[in-house]
Order: structure tokens, then C-alpha cells, then sequence
């Protein structure tokens, strides 16, 4: 076959592959990179030549190798310059006494106990052309290492990025990956001169270089900044002036005697941090590099990673014992030494868990080591194993040493969360004043596109406002990364994005109009209060903050076109099964055109507890508006009664008489209701319904009466899920009407 051809095909075998098992691992809360670094290896000798080798060798032949190579070394050429262009001075603002403290001694505790651990596998991994100084100088590197732009990418998902932990994790990781950079420079000087002293010449070029880019490098690299900004954008020319220089550094650093991504990592690192400039170099460089390039990275790295070649107890003991001294190592190094510096045990924990985060760095860092003939390919494969597993269990273990909770306790608070101790762990941002007492009444609003849901939020504001109880709509805009090294995912640049998304709401909040209603505590307008955070996954997020935020209600939007399969599809099915608080899925019959006051509300009553919901939220909106009008149709269907609930009927009239006189109650007795309740709806502003009675069965669908209501209801439609059956709802309502009797 044409070489070209086979290249070609390696190439769109290992990019799909990659996707596929990275989007895997993503579902399983994982960084994307691990799913890709395993697709990887699947693809090479562990997986795909373990079960068919005919294929895996027609695929990937011995002869094919060298040019996977070439294209894997210009990928880690450019992502290093990437890292090295990130590499903000930023993250060594505050805390820096601190993090130099815990970055060293998380990198001399593990690169200790590597050495010691030297003495043991030395013998048993290594030969006698490797000197025993050069081996133990890259197991000491491989085992103190911390991949900076995996345990970002956490930090931002996690919304830590504002949270002294993330201030000082980001701190200790900058500080550890220029360190550990540097020690395995030193190593690979060591092992290509075969000795210490040898290495001396190649270290003092290394640092006359250094010097030379951080000072004249910098000053020309300045002309570019000052360039762009009076040009105001990237020209291809100056795009192709700085890949050239990207590569003539790793060019000079390759002759001078360490390695190629030395040179890209600190041309980048040397790079001016104009924001502009940096997110246009990263926007135009990083998609070509994370999708094409870096994948074939990782399958060349899979091709030398052989599973099978730990064919003993004795190899997995040992692979063991790797794993054990890297994981103790960082996480004690770091624990100590943050304790020491008086960080709270908690924090010192979720640290040591942070900076045990490998990913992609050690991949490189291995990948050296194998190519210079340091490791052999046994001790690679073990050392790959403990790169994905340190980096695996990460999420989860910071999770469970520092939990939502503990974020939420830990963060920089705003001013404007003052009045309430009970703010959910999100990013809270608001334009209103505080208010003395707690909020008695939330709704949290998620909100997909902030240009065309002021209908919801309008929505929100009519459930919401009352003039007996305070209360709170929280609009949630959840932004979603979709790559681990993406530029995005940096921290700085996320909160960039969440000032920007905030900005979206405001505008959106400012075309809402207030329903006239004024709070007793207050004294004002419903409370507004946006919250902007990163978040994966809608759904769980969603699900995480409602709880924090003890939401009463979660109000979603979403298409009248979802319901006419039956079937509540998609993050809204997610979050109906999945969020601990009872949530309203709202069809919007006008588009957001005008802003509703809801003026005349419509429940079809069928007699189950969602429908006891619907009815609640609907006698709430009338209280919180004189002029509303209800109308209340109890169905009875075959084989059921649709009489109102006991409770409900004690509610209704026992209600005031300037309440109750504004509700029309009356009873529909059909074998298909739908045709009069669609009559009915062309009438009413909104009609409430409940999901139905067969939901706990079957939770993706609606049951028959809903699913057909929800298609030929003529006005905006309500449809309504209880979570738990002591609602909140009218809560001030039955204060009063116990007070009155």
C-alpha cells in the first residue's frame, strides 16, 4: 500500500478512535485526555494486537512508525509552546511564599523517594549503558511531575478558580512545572553525556539561553505585541513569523543538547501575555494541535506501551510499587508542606490530590525517557499505567475530600452574598443591594441563550414575587468546555467567559418587566440574581447547585417540537430524573415576542401529586397578582376520579375571599378531554399542568393525557414535576390563612 495512503488511514483511525473513547470518558467525569491516551494504547499491542494481530499489523507495520513519529514530535513541539504561552506570571500572584514552599517539597519528597526506589528496579529494569545518576534522574522527574494544564482544566470545572485552593494549587503547579521542567533537562544532559560532569557544558548553554529569551527574546517578541495591538489583529504574517521562531527554538535547544519542546515550551513561556494576542495564537494554533496532531501522539506513544510485557507477579508488584511511591510521595510531600504553611486539613488534602494530577506531561516526560534508551520499555509501560491512574483519580478523590459543599464555604465571597449564608456553590454575581434576611422563596432558572428567553425569566418573576414572602430568581448559565487543553479552560480566560456570559444576563434581566409587586422586607422588586458557572455536564450541575441553593423551584425552557414523540429528550429528561427540587419545564407560545404578565392561568386537573403541584403553583401566582384569573377543571378520566385532594380543598376555601373569588372551579366528565382543554387554552395566557401519573415508572415519558395536552395546547404551557410532597410553594399562604382562622 501507498505510504501516503496508510498514513492517511492510521491518521482517521486514530482521530475517530480517540474522539469516541475520549467522549467515554468525559461521560464518566473524566479529563478527555485520559480517554484519548487509552484510545491509544488500545490501538497498539495491549489491545488491538493482543486480539488481532493480522489487523493491528497490516495497520500500523514496523515501516509506518517513523513518519507517526515525525507528526507526534511536531505535535508536542507546538502543544509545549501552547503550555509555555499559557504559563501566565498571573497565577505566581499571592500565596507565592506558600506555593514555593509545597511545590518544592512536593517535588523533593517524591523525587526522594524515586531515588531510593532507584536502588530496587535499577537491577531489575535497567542495563549498564544506562548510568544508574541518568536513571534515577527521570524516574525522579517522572514521579514529581504535575501536569499544569490537566489540573487547570479541573480547577476551572470545579469553579475552584476563584477559591483560595484553586489560587494556591495553580500557584504550586506553575512553580512545579517550570522546576520539574528544568530537572528533566538536567537528566536529559546527564544521559546523553553518560555523566554529571559531562552535563555541565549543556547546562550552562541551557541557562545562557534562558537568559537570552527572557531578556532580548522577550524585547523582540514585545515588537510583535506592540505590532498587533496597532494592527488590532493576527495576520497570517505575523502567525507565520511566530511559528518560525517556535521552531527555530526548539532547533537551537536540540543542538545545544537537552531537547526540541524546551525551546517551543520557553518561547512560549516568553511570549508577552497580551490577552488578546495569546487568545488569538492559541484559538488559531490549538484546534489543529489537539485534534490531529496530539492524537497521533498518543498512538505512538500506545504502539510502545506493551501490557503484555508485565507477565509476572513479580513485574505487577513492582508496577505496584511504582504507583504506591508516586501517589504517597506527591500527595504527603504536598499535604505536609501546605500544613506547615498552615492550610487547613481539608484544603492541604484536596492539594495533595490536585498535584498528583499527571495527564499528558508525564506522557511526554516518558516518551523522552524511551526514546533516549533510559527506560526500558517494561518500566514504560508501568509508568504509563501510574500516569492514568494518578490523573484518573483525581475528580473523584478531590470530590470526595473537598465536596461542593466545602467549595461553597471556601470561596471569595462577593458583597453582594453578604446577607445569606446558605449561596450555592457557584460563581454569584448581582447588580441589586443586599438584603437583611434570608431568602424565603427561590427559583433557580437555567438559561441556554440569554438572548431569547426573557418569557422565562418573565415567568420566574410572576411565580417568584409576592408581597409576603422574600424571594429570589437565580438565572443559571452553565458555560461548557469541550477540551481538556483548550485555551478556554485556562482560569483567567474562563472568568473572561463569565464576564462576558454575565453581561448577557444582565441585559437580558434589564428587559424583564416587574409585576408591581413589593416585598414586605424589602421593600423591592423581585431579586434578580445571575449565576454564571463552568460546568460539563448541564444536568448534574444543574442538580448540585438546586441542592445547594435549596431551590424551590428549577424553571427550564424548552420546544413545543420535543413532546411529539412522547418523550422529554436531552438535558430537560436529565434534569427532571435527576434534580432535588421540584422542577417546571416551560413552552413559550409567543417566542419570547412580548413579555406576559399571565393574567388568566388554566390547571386540567387529573388527580395525582403533580398535579397537586400545578395547582400550587398556580394558587401562588394568583395570590401574587389581584388581577389573575384561574380556571380549574377537575378531569375525570375512566377508571379515575379527578376530585380535588383533601388538603386542596381545605386550601381553597379556607383562601381569603378576594383569592378565592378568582377562581372558577368546575368538573369535565370525557372519554377524550383534550378537544375541550385545547378550546379552553386558546382563552388563557398559561395552562399548568402536571408530568402525569405514570412518571415514577416510566421517567422519559409523558403519560398519554400530558403528552397529547402538550401538543395541542393552544397557549404557553407549564409542566410541572414534584420532587418531594411537602412543598414549599404556599408555604406563606397556609402562615396566613392558619393566622386568619
Amino acid at each position: 500500500m501507498n505510504t501516503v495512503v496508510l498514513i492517511l488511514i492510521e491518521v482517521l483511525v486514530v482521530i475517530g478512535g480517540s474522539r469516541l473513547v475520549g467522549w467515554a470518558f468525559r461521560a464518566i467525569n473524566q479529563p478527555l485526555v485520559i480517554g484519548e491516551i487509552v484510545a491509544g494504547i488500545a490501538l497498539g499491542p495491549s489491545l488491538l494486537g493482543w486480539l488481532a494481530p493480522d489487523i493491528a499489523g497490516a495497520l500500523f507495520p514496523v515501516s509506518a512508525i517513523p513518519f507517526l513519529n515525525v507528526l507526534s514530535q511536531i505535535g508536542l513541539i507546538f502543544f509545549m509552546f501552547l503550555i509555555g504561552l499559557e504559563l501566565d506570571p498571573k497565577y505566581l500572584r499571592g500565596n507565592l511564599k506558600t506555593a514555593v514552599v509545597t511545590s518544592g517539597v512536593s517535588i523533593l519528597v517524591p523525587f526522594s523517594l524515586a531515588g531510593i526506589l532507584s536502588l530496587v528496579i535499577y537491577p531489575l529494569v535497567s542495563n549498564d549503558s544506562v548510568s544508574f545518576t541518568a536513571f534515577a534522574l527521570f524516574i525522579g522527574a517522572a514521579m514529581s511531575i504535575t501536569a499544569f494544564p490537566v489540573l487547570a482544566r479541573i480547577i476551572t470545572e470545579n469553579n475552584l478558580q476563584n477559591t483560595r485552593l484553586g489560587t494556591l494549587a495553580l500557584t504550586c503547579a506553575a512553580v512545579d512545572d517550570v522546576t520539574a521542567w528544568c530537572l528533566l533537562a538536567v537528566a536529559i544532559a546527564v544521559t546523553r553525556t553518560n555523566s554529571m560532569a559531562g552535563a555541565v557544558p549543556i547546562i550552562i548553554y541551557s541557562m545562557l539561553y534562558i537568559g537570552a529569551m527572557l531578556t532580548v527574546g522577550r524585547w523582540m517578541l514585545n515588537l510583535l505585541s506592540t505590532y498587533y495591538d496597532r494592527t488590532g489583529k493576527l495576520s497570517q504574517l505575523l502567525l507565520a513569523v511566530i511559528y518560525m521562531a517556535v521552531v527555530s527554538s526548539a532547533l537551537i535547544t536540540e543542538a545545544i543538547g537537552i531537547h526540541l519542546i524546551f525551546g517551543a515550551f520557553l518561547l512560549g513561556a516568553a511570549m508577552p501575555k497580551n490577552p488578546g494576542l495569546v487568545r488569538e495564537i492559541a484559538q488559531k494554533t490549538e484546534d489543529f494541535v489537539l485534534i490531529f496532531l496530539l492524537p497521533v501522539f498518543f498512538a505512538y506513544s500506545g504502539l510502545k506501551t506493551q501490557i503484555g510485557l508485565l507477565n509476572s507477579p513479580e513485574l505487577w508488584l513492582l508496577s505496584a510499587a511504582i504507583l504506591g511511591v508516586a501517589i504517597v510521595g506527591k500527595y504527603f510531600g504536598t499535604y505536609y508542606a501546605a500544613r506547615s504553611c498552615n492550610i487547613d486539613k481539608q484544603e492541604a488534602s484536596a492539594l495533595g490530590w490536585l498535584m498528583n494530577t499527571r495527564g499528558l506531561t508525564e506522557l511526554i516526560v516518558l516518551n523522552i525517557g524511551l526514546e533516549l534508551g533510559v527506560i526500558s520499555p517494561i518500566l514504560f509501560t508501568m509508568l504509563v499505567i501510574m500516569a492514568l491512574v494518578t490523573t484518573f483519580m483525581t475528580s473523584p478523590l478531590l470530590e470526595w475530600t473537598y465536596p461542593k459543599k466545602s467549595i461553597r464555604l471556601h470561596s471569595q465571597p462577593e458583597p453582594s452574598e453578604l446577607f445569606d449564608d446558605e449561596v450555592p456553590s457557584a460563581q454569584l454575581y448581582s447588580e441589586s443591594k443586599p438584603i437583611p434576611t434570608p431568602i424565603g422563596y427561590r427559583i433557580l432558572v437555567p438559561v441556554a441563550n440569554p438572548n431569547t428567553q426573557t418569557g422565562l425569566l418573565q415567568l420566574a418573576t410572576s411565580i417568584a414575587q409576592n408581597d409576603s414572602q422574600s424571594s429570589m430568581v437565580n438565572p443559571l448559565s452553565l458555560i461548557e468546555l469541550e477540551e481538556d487543553y483548550l485555551f478556554q479552560s485556562t482560569p483567567f480566560e474562563a472568568n473572561r467567559l463569565i464576564d462576558r456570559r454575565l453581561e448577557k444576563l444582565n441585559a437580558l434581566i434589564e428587559t424583564i418587566e416587574p409585576t408591581g409587586v413589593a416585598t414586605e422586607t424589602s421593600g423591592e422588586a423581585t431579586i434578580f440574581q445571575p449565576i454564571v458557572q463552568i460546568g460539563y455536564d448541564v444536568a448534574q450541575k444543574t442538580a448540585v447547585i438546586a441542592a445547594l441553593d435549596r431551590a424551590d423551584l428549577v424553571l427550564l425552557g424548552w420546544h413545543r417540537p420535543t413532546f411529539r414523540n412522547n418523550r422529554l429528550g436531552g438535558k430537560v429528561a436529565k434534569m427532571l430524573g435527576t434534580t432535588p427540587a421540584d422542577v417546571a419545564v416551560f413552552i413559550d407560545a409567543n417566542h419570547d415576542s412580548i413579555a406576559h404578565s399571565y393574567r388568566t392561568l388554566l390547571v386540567p386537573y387529573t388527580a395525582n401529586h403533580h398535579d397537586d403541584l400545578a395547582v400550587e403553583i398556580a394558587l401562588r401566582m394568583l395570590w401574587n397578582d389581584r388581577h389573575r384569573q384561574l380556571e380549574l377543571i377537575q378531569i375525570s378520566l375512566p377508571n379515575l376520579n379527578g376530585a380535588l385532594s383533601t388538603e386542596l380543598t381545605s386550601l381553597i376555601e379556607n383562601l381569603p375571599a378576594q383569592i378565592s373569588a378568582r377562581i372558577k372551579l368546575s368538573t369535565l366528565d370525557a372519554v377524550d378531554p383534550i378537544v375541550k382543554i385545547e378550546e379552553i387554552s386558546r382563552r388563557v395566557d398559561l395552562t399548568i399542568t402536571g408530568i402525569g401519573r405514570t412518571w415514577g415508572r416510566r421517567k422519559p415519558l409523558l403519560d398519554n393525557f400530558t403528552n397529547k395536552l402538550a401538543i395541542h395546547c393552544v397557549s404557553s404551557l407549564l409542566i410541572v414535576r414534584r420532587y418531594s410532597q411537602f412543598g414549599s410553594h404556599l408555604s406563606f399562604t397556609l402562615d396566613k390563612v392558619i393566622g386568619d382562622t
